[in-house]
């Protein structure tokens, strides 16, 4: 299983986090993430064989760049101590996400603080029909996987347009649209953690159309 080569490599790279120690372990850093891209791509094939609206994302395109961006974040360490990488990747909308770390992985999915032409029409569609974004999140399963919307920062009163008496105020305060659900990574070397991934994928699929419709209707 490939997964213990990338949690091998990662615990490494956290232990020497260095141009130094990249340049001199490139080889392995190389086998490490070919061989993470092609489990991705096999992935990607499965999910888009049980999801008609899917966006084909080959491993190469989804799999995120180890480098953290210093030009923003100064004071973090040259290289990330994870993979990251996003399925069903149309560009301008939400992606599912997979971060495998040294001890936390998790999926993710939806949009992290959308801009402000992206935003509005989220808050539009929730003016227009809200009842069925708080019907996904109200979800039983849904919320035994995700719990609630992820917690980031939110406005004090309602958003531009909207009154403070809105039916649905407190989904139209988020500036984020976005659910994540930890784990550990002990659980991606258990032998059904690909059922476990789709599992969670198809859960999550209604919440990503809702805000994926938004953006293109």
């Amino acid at each position: 299983m490939h997964f213990k080569d990338v949690i091998a490599f990662l615990k490494a790279l956290g232990s020497n986090n260095s141009k130094e120690w990249m340049d001199a372990n490139r080889k392995w850093y190389h086998q490490v993430r070919d061989s993470h891209i092609a489990w991705l791509n096999s992935m990607n094939d499965k999910l888009a064989a049980l999801d008609n609206g899917y966006y084909d994302t080959p491993g190469k395109k989804g799999i995120n760049r180890i480098n953290n961006n210093l030009m923003f974040h100064p004071n973090k360490p040259i290289y990330k101590d994870h993979f990251g990488a996003g399925f069903d990747k149309r560009p301008g909308t939400g992606d599912f996400y997979i971060e495998v770390g040294i001890e936390r992985s998790m999926f993710a999915g939806g949009l992290w603080r959308p801009d402000a032409k992206r935003l509005k029409s989220i808050r539009d569609a929730i003016d227009y029909d809200g009842e069925a974004l708080k019907k996904i999140l109200q979800k039983k399963s849904f919320k035994n996987l995700f719990g609630e919307l992820y917690k980031d920062e939110r406005l004090k009163s309602s958003p531009k347009g909207f009154s403070n008496d809105h039916p649905h105020i407190d989904l139209l305060r988020n500036k984020t649209f976005a659910v994540a659900m930890e784990f550990s990574t002990e659980r991606v070397l258990q032998p059904d953690f690909e059922d476990f991934l789709i599992t969670a994928y198809k859960e999550m699929l209604p919440f990503r159309r809702y805000l994926n419709k938004a953006l293109t209707v």
